[in-house]
């Protein structure tokens, strides 16, 4: 998949969420989109997983942007 290599350019996540939603999980992006900002926060895990580009929410309870923004 060329979609979610290291060391490329960043993708919006929509397209990750709509990847992910086709191939492992045919019910809801709202879940799948959930999971990625988390992975993203470096405040809700100790080593994020993935670098985000945009607003992911903060420590404050600020939720994220809507997955076409990030």
């Amino acid at each position: 998949n060329d979609e979610a290599k290291s060391r490329t350019d960043f993708v919006k996540s929509a397209r990750i969420v709509g990847a992910v939603i086709g191939r492992y999980h045919p019910h809801g992006d709202i879940a799948v989109y959930d999971a990625l900002v988390r992975m993203a926060q470096d405040f809700s895990m100790r080593y994020p997983s993935i670098t985000g580009q945009g607003n992911f929410g903060s420590i404050d309870g600020d939720s994220a942007a809507a997955m076409r923004y990030t």
